[in-house]
């Protein structure tokens, strides 16, 4: 499959944008960054709840009430300010070290790039242009257009159709395991940036590239899909 006739979607929030940048906010409202990690799996455990039981509600949502569940969870209940201190540097994450350079190769190399996100497409806007990476692709997509967050099918269907390619020329590039395994049980390609030692889950099909980093991952997706 040539470059022309392959579309590369890439997850934003750690796959091409750094959270530890709130783990300064997290340490101010709870004494510890350790609690990032926390919200943030709570985020995606309760966004998969919200799509498996048909109640939507975005992403900016869920992450409200992931922090209140934290917070109650540690005793605590957090001021607006501290509330708005973490959720609001969500929009102003720098991104991985390498991502700028990958991106560059990978449309030198002729592939197409777009994002596809959970997050609403006003945040991963403001993200995007924060990081100074709004340039690199050519839709900003995001799964609350469909209301059905990822890994459900709808996203990746939804961005193929916008792109104008066969579900089967759309590849998605993320970090979450369950994202990657959304993708390919979708009937897309998919690529895994194994950040921070993170797996693969060994019961989902097993994606065409796998990377350390976005530097890696771009190597293989060039081999793969370049023109």
């Amino acid at each position: 499959m040539t470059g022309a006739r392959v579309a590369l979607v890439f997850d934003v929030n750690e796959t091409l944008l750094d959270l530890a940048e709130l783990d300064g906010p997290f340490e101010r409202a709870f004494g510890d960054a350790a609690v990032r990690t926390q919200w943030f799996q709570q985020l995606l455990q309760n966004a998969l709840v919200s799509t498996v039981t048909d109640a939507y509600a975005d992403f900016g949502a869920l992450g409200r009430a992931a922090l209140e569940m934290v917070a109650a969870r540690r005793g605590r209940q957090l001021s607006e300010e501290e509330t708005n201190l973490i959720l609001g540097t969500i929009r102003r994450l720098p991104p991985h070290p390498e991502v700028r350079e990958a991106l560059g190769r990978l449309r030198a190399a002729g592939l197409r790039l777009a994002t596809l996100t959970n997050s609403t497409e006003a945040v991963a806007r403001a993200q995007l242009e924060h990081a100074n990476l709004e340039s690199a692709f050519e839709r900003v997509l995001s799964a609350d257009s469909v209301r059905r967050l990822k890994p459900a099918p709808e996203p990746y269907r939804m961005a193929a159709a916008e792109l104008g390619v066969d579900v089967g020329g759309l590849c998605l590039v993320a970090a979450h395991s369950w994202d990657v395994a959304g993708a390919l049980r979708a009937g897309c390609r998919a690529a895994f940036v194994a950040r921070h030692g993170a797996v693969l889950d060994p019961l989902a099909p097993a994606p065409d590239v796998v990377g350390r980093d976005l530097t890696e991952t771009a190597r293989g997706l060039i081999d793969a899909f370049g023109a």
